[in-house]
């Protein structure tokens, strides 16, 4: 176990096309400091915009994830930033010539290949945890997303869509590099054939296809290579509040239930969440040892491709 924070070893480039604007986008990945977090800059405008991922920072979450600062914005940041929380990277800069991140194939593996292809290198600064000391909800209708003390971050998500191919699916994980690489990041983003029309109608998936999201009508899947999980529904769901969970920088260990959540949900328990310094503890460990000492389970993000500072 390794708990010092973590940058990429090299920079890497990629380009693709975003899912709303459906305009082509590259962007790449580059090394940062310890304790800069995760940044995006845009270096299509003049002079260049800086929008870090923060919670602070979220502007819109109506389909996707957006940051903004000082009139830069970086929206479906999502993905990628759940692969930076699953590999566990710390702190990257992140340069884009677009407004938004690329879908790829809907999901966060091409981004975890991105970053297993860079490395990583272990920095000279301890990661970051907030230890949940008090449960905590946000509830919105039949939404909702609960927050219990926990020793480890665990995840419980249960969606229920009125679709014979979905139907009530619920998804446990607890957290790791493992489970995240395996189990979620190949977890594509879905919607139904009946809403493409009205979502381009209203200026978003504009980029949307088959080689980039599930879609479905109402009874199949369209796509010809079918599902990569029977229920790849949730577990997308998952990858989505993982990006979103991402923002906070610090890593969390507790235990989220969630129903039928959204980006907006999710941003509303975060705020509500720091707002609350009574419901929580910073803490930095030096040590295995340390951890055992007051029980609690840090995330295990592996010792593969890593670079010495």
């Amino acid at each position: 176990m390794d708990l010092r924070q973590r940058t990429v070893a090299q920079e890497i480039s990629c380009t693709g096309i975003g899912l709303h604007s459906g305009k082509k986008v590259k962007f790449t990945i580059k090394p940062s400091l310890p304790n800069s977090g995760i940044t995006f800059e845009r270096v299509d405008i003049s002079p260049n915009g800086s929008v870090k991922a923060s919670f602070d920072n979220v502007i819109a979450t109506n389909m996707a994830t957006t940051i903004g600062f000082n009139g830069y914005s970086i929206s479906t940041i999502e993905h990628l930033m759940a692969a930076f929380f699953g590999m566990g990277i710390d702190n990257a800069l992140v340069q884009i010539d677009g407004e938004e991140v690329p879908i790829m194939d809907g999901s966060s593996a091409p981004f975890v290949f991105l970053l297993r292809n860079a490395g990583v290198t272990i920095q000279n600064n301890n990661k970051r945890f907030v230890l949940v000391k008090r449960p905590l909800k946000v509830v919105d209708g039949n939404r909702s997303v609960y927050l219990y003390p926990s020793d480890e971050l665990k995840i419980t998500y249960k969606i229920d869509f009125d679709h014979p191919l979905i139907n009530d699916q619920v998804y446990e994980i607890p957290f790791s590099r493992s489970t995240f690489i395996h189990e979620i990041s190949k977890a594509r983003t879905f919607g139904f054939l009946r809403d493409v029309q009205t979502l381009k109608n209203n200026g978003l998936a504009k980029g949307g296809s088959l080689d980039n999201a599930i879609v479905m009508d109402e009874f199949r899947v369209l796509n010809e290579d079918g599902l990569r999980y029977r229920d790849e529904f949730v577990r997308h769901k998952i990858l989505d509040f993982i990006g979103d969970l991402a923002i906070l920088g610090p890593i969390v260990i507790g235990h989220f239930v969630v129903e039928r959540s959204g980006h907006s949900l999710n941003q509303k328990l975060l705020r509500k969440f720091m707002a609350q310094g009574d419901y929580w503890d910073v803490l930095r460990f030096k040590s295995k040892e340390q951890c055992g000492k007051i029980k609690v389970k840090t995330p295990s993000f592996g010792a593969l491709d890593l670079v010495s500072a």
